[in-house]
């Protein structure tokens, strides 16, 4: 975060050149945040901030969050989630006492967080773009900046130890019904592919959330 209080300047010439100080977070004022989507979380403990001799206050406090995504599922294990992240100060009202705004282009905060974030594990960081607006509220507006992040599920395990699997257990299963086998060694095999099939759809079951609206598709084949 950054702001500026023109009452906390001073000439450096006059303080042994001194142009930057690091101060305790609770001896000035400043902004406090929120995050709408915000589950559960860890605050950090960096409590103190650098203060500029132009009245330039920079404090960067770090944590790490848990939030709430609506996620669609049903081009699973091929699909695309867009999760938001939202800031807003509830406690200033937006028009007159606090605005809020991005420093870095979406572009830049891509680039971070692809440098430093999401660059392993079964999701790839595809998109970010940022959105400020003004949020109408009952007793007022409220500045809010919207970080709307977009994921793609990297497939290759789920191919390789679900959709193969099933797959072939599908071609077994035409291939014993349409052979020359017995009526009893049918059945003996429909029955082991249908207990295959459902252990494949309670893997399934405990990989996927049950808050989407549709199932996927190779849940419903």
């Amino acid at each position: 975060q950054e702001w500026k209080n023109t009452f906390a300047t001073w000439d450096p010439q006059d303080f042994c050149n001194i142009s930057k100080v690091f101060l305790p977070t609770d001896m000035y004022w400043s902004p406090r945040i929120f995050i709408l989507e915000r589950v559960n979380g860890e605050n950090s403990n960096l409590d103190y901030m650098a203060v500029m001799h132009n009245g330039s206050f920079n404090s960067t406090q770090p944590f790490q969050v848990t939030l709430t995504c609506s996620l669609i599922i049903l081009k699973f294990p091929f699909d695309t989630q867009m999760c938001n992240l939202s800031i807003a100060s509830f406690p200033y009202p937006a028009v007159a006492d606090l605005v809020m705004k991005t420093r870095r282009t979406p572009a830049e905060m891509m680039e971070d967080s692809q440098s430093y974030f999401l660059t392993d594990g079964e999701w790839k960081f595809t998109n970010l773009s940022i959105i400020e607006y003004t949020e109408e509220l009952d007793n007022g507006a409220f500045s809010v900046v919207t970080y709307v992040i977009s994921m793609e599920r990297r497939p290759t395990l789920y191919v390789l130890n679900l959709i193969l699997p099933t797959c072939a257990l599908y071609l077994l299963d035409m291939a014993v019904l349409f052979g020359p086998s017995s009526l009893e060694e049918k059945i003996s095999f429909q029955i082991a592919i249908i207990l295959g099939s459902s252990m494949l759809a309670v893997i399934l079951n405990n990989i996927l959330p049950t808050s989407s609206n549709k199932p996927p598709i190779i849940g419903t084949h």
